[in-house]
């Protein structure tokens, strides 16, 4: 933990850092290992995952010191959709679709009644 630092801001920040290498791992084989056999594609997706992991289990430590598990849970679906649509319009070339939107304010109803 950083003194100083809010906690949810520290949390938030390394959940940001891991959902990208997530976002890569889960995603990213489709564009660049398309033409390997899936095994391949797992392994480097494992080697990916290893960094959010190793960002992603300290994140959760630190802020289920301040933030409930539900809490998390919705920052980090919150962070998922806010790294998964930039990945998917700029890194896969997918066309940015209307339904983000909807999505996006689900997860906004969402925040609201998990941390009022």
């Amino acid at each position: 933990m950083m003194p100083g630092f809010p906690v949810v801001l520290q949390t938030g920040l390394l959940l940001a850092a891991s959902n990208i290498f997530m976002t890569f791992a889960w995603y990213a084989h489709l564009k660049n290992l398309s033409d390997r056999p899936w095994w391949i594609a797992a392994l480097v997706s494992w080697g990916i995952a290893l960094f959010e992991y190793l960002l992603q289990v300290p994140a959760n430590r630190i802020g289920h010191s301040e933030l409930s598990l539900a809490q998390l849970k919705i920052l980090q679906e919150i962070i998922t959709l806010t790294v998964f649509v930039p990945f998917a319009v700029l890194y896969m070339q997918q066309p940015l679709k209307l339904d983000f939107l909807w999505a996006a304010l689900c997860i906004l109803g969402a925040v609201y009644f998990t941390f009022r």
